[in-house]
């Protein structure tokens, strides 16, 4: 890794740090509901919400009224946005006049949008209209993201609280996360996602004629929308040519702005964030990283204050910063190395052939140039450490290695920073998993920030954790034993399991980027992936409610000299070692499959 990678990472973190300490305090003000700087301009608009739906929100609810509010809230959502799909060609603001979206592809959207994982099997600027793209995409980003909020902050309220029967309000929390935190970001965003050039406007899409005249191809499918299979048992193409290009419009900076800042992650383009319309500068790149994890890193400084105790937040925050610099470090040294298989000869070489030269200057293969290869590994690692998806590269075409760094971030859980409150409720299951471990080393009760960590809440941790490798490895299972599953694999041997792990993890982990060489828009992957998103998002939060409820009842016990400090160094190393070591015992058998072998593939010829 060469110096400029190393000073990108380092400003990048001092960046962050600057950034999210000052919005970690503002969040605890917002979700206490103590005076804020933007009091004197929501308050009375937030009063006037709760007037209007006719909430009391002096009442707070027990945890399984707030679960039963989140789900059926998001059930909603799920039935909102399926409709605006299937209905958007009789519905204003859609001026290419696009067609209903297909039954499975909407409802794998829907499901997509609303888990905040935002997992695009469809071309956006081909597939929505623009009032699709707001009204049901756009409005989810800002939900999703609400809802990870409100219940990162009911699990925090459950440390903080003791011998209590409640941990808030859901409409509360989802109210204030919206009014007060995401919409502002957003707001300022935009406007510099705006001075760099990104588009927003309502404009039909402009028609362009090229110089020259463009031979392409595009996979054949069947009336289903299944890929078709040529002779040789692999994916049919057809051969296409066109001399004009069509240049898509849309209110785009608006969209990208939640997209980022809630970690959705869902492109306007299909092109994501690789999109000169989506991303046109180095410094809207650097903006875009920075808005992914504004939130989440300022939720461990949340946490330290809500509890009272800062050093637990910043224990969190060292744990989370540690794993990502040293996963964003491996995955830009490894683009810099190339692919060896890729070689050219020298002009002196040419006659004999005796001489390769391995890919000169980096893998650079699917990657922007405006960008190059710090800029692509750290995004990469950015957007899969964070419940993001977001991509400025195609993470198909990077190396072995290179792919494995976002692939293992995901099956992690995303906890390093994470999505917008998932990340960091993520993070303390495991810390409550690593307390457990350490009280079964030393023959003590566990306790963490004064609570006993008992039978109930150890159940708990155990089904939030084993659900997302459940749903990932048995999804994987079942596409790769299925006809319809392997019909969509455009490259064989291990590089197409990873594409097919790869979209499991990411769906199931609710990230939402692909490796991009596999065709999920069929019907057999939008419905596998959209049970793997909903479950994905949903098993995990309830029991994560229920040891909320679980501790707020708990009484808080003092600290004593026999009490394991959950703030300092041997905590931090203990809690990397817990992620690290559930994670590798996890997935190291399926990764050894994919990754792996094909990086001793690669290095053996």
């Amino acid at each position: 890794m060469n110096h400029s990678a190393i000073f990108q990472i380092a400003l990048y973190m001092g960046v962050l740090l600057l950034t999210s300490v000052p919005l970690g305090r503002y969040i605890s003000k917002v979700m206490n509901g103590e005076k804020n700087i933007l009091s004197w301009l929501l308050r009375p608009v937030e009063k006037l919400l709760y007037k209007i739906a006719g909430i009391d929100a002096g009442t707070e609810m027990p945890w399984k009224h707030y679960a039963v509010t989140l789900i059926a809230f998001n059930l909603l959502g799920v039935l909102v946005v399926y409709a605006l799909q299937r209905l958007q060609l009789s519905l204003p603001l859609n001026p290419q006049a696009m067609p209903a979206v297909s039954i499975d592809s909407s409802f794998n959207t829907a499901v997509s949008f609303v888990s905040n994982t935002n997992w695009q099997g469809y071309t956006g600027e081909a597939t929505m209209s623009y009032l699709t793209q707001m009204l049901g995409l756009s409005v989810q980003n800002f939900f999703s993201a609400a809802t990870g909020l409100a219940v990162v902050i009911a699990l925090i309220r459950g440390f903080a609280r003791h011998t209590m029967q409640s941990i808030g309000n859901f409409w509360v929390d989802l109210t204030r996360s919206t009014l007060y935190i995401l919409l502002p970001l957003s707001v300022i965003f935009a406007i510099g996602f705006m001075s760099q050039g990104v588009i927003q406007n309502f404009d039909e899409y402009k028609t362009a004629q090229t110089v020259e005249k463009l031979n392409y191809t595009i996979p054949k499918l069947d009336a289903a929308g299944a890929p078709v299979m040529d002779a040789n048992g692999k994916p049919a193409e057809v051969a296409q040519s066109t001399t004009t290009q069509t240049l898509p419009m849309g209110p785009v900076a608006s969209q990208e702005a939640i997209k980022m800042v809630g970690t959705n992650g869902g492109g306007f383009f299909n092109a994501n964030s690789a999109h000169p319309y989506e991303n046109p500068t180095p410094f809207a790149n650097f903006l875009q990283m920075l808005a992914i994890f504004l939130i989440p890193a300022a939720l461990c400084i949340t946490f330290g204050k809500m509890v009272s105790d800062h050093r637990q937040g910043w224990a969190l925050y060292a744990v989370m910063g540690i794993l990502f610099v040293a996963f964003a470090g491996f995955a830009i040294y490894a683009e810099q190395q190339g692919n060896p298989l890729l070689t050219t000869l020298g002009a002196d070489q040419a006659v004999n052939n005796s001489v390769d030269l391995a890919q000169a200057g980096g893998n650079m293969e699917g990657k922007e140039t405006r960008f190059g290869i710090t800029a692509s590994g750290l995004f990469a690692t950015i957007t899969t450490a964070a419940s993001c998806g977001a991509v400025n590269a195609m993470h198909d075409s990077f190396t072995a290695l290179g792919g494995l760094v976002p692939l293992v971030l995901m099956q992690f859980g995303e906890v390093v920073f994470g999505g917008v409150g998932s990340g960091l409720y993520g993070m303390l299951i495991f810390a409550v998993l690593a307390v457990f471990i350490a009280g079964l080393m030393i023959g003590r009760t566990p306790e963490y920030l004064g609570k006993k960590i008992e039978a109930f809440e150890m159940k708990m941790v155990s089904i939030a954790i084993l659900i997302g490798p459940l749903l990932v490895l048995v999804g994987t299972a079942v596409a790769v034993m299925s006809g319809d599953g392997k019909a969509g694999i455009a490259n064989p041997g291990a590089h197409g399991f990873s594409e097919i792990l790869y979209a499991l993890t990411s769906a199931a982990n609710n990230n939402g980027s692909a490796f991009a060489g596999l065709s999920a828009n069929t019907p057999f992957y939008n419905i596998l992936t959209a049970i793997a998103m909903w479950f994905g998002r949903f098993w995990i939060i309830i029991p994560v409610l229920a040891i909320a409820g679980s501790l707020a009842r708990k009484k808080r016990l003092a600290t004593t000299s026999g009490s394991l400090p959950t703030h300092g160094p041997l905590f931090v190393s203990l809690l990397l070692g817990t992620v690290v070591i559930v994670g590798a015992l996890t997935y190291i058998p399926a990764l050894a499959l994919g990754p792996i072998i094909e990086h001793l593939f690669m290095i053996a010829q």
